[in-house]
């Protein structure tokens, strides 16, 4: 998922987006630990995936309590 399309979110949408990421993150962390994980890099993917969200939801409360 590229920034760009996470800023376009609103930050109601990006609490849904990282809810289903949490989720998924979960499911891999499981699948690896039972040895099913076939796409290790997935795992990255989802954890960087969630700090974007996390960093772009945090600056856009933060611009919205200064308006």
């Amino acid at each position: 998922m590229k920034a760009s399309d996470i800023r376009t979110k609103t930050v109601d949408e990006l609490g849904d987006e990282l809810e289903r990421l949490k989720k998924e993150q979960f499911n891999l962390r499981f699948q690896r630990a039972t040895g099913q994980l076939e796409k290790t890099a997935r795992i990255r993917e989802v954890r960087r995936d969630i700090a974007r969200i996390k960093t772009i939801a945090a600056a856009k409360r933060a611009s919205e309590a200064k308006a």
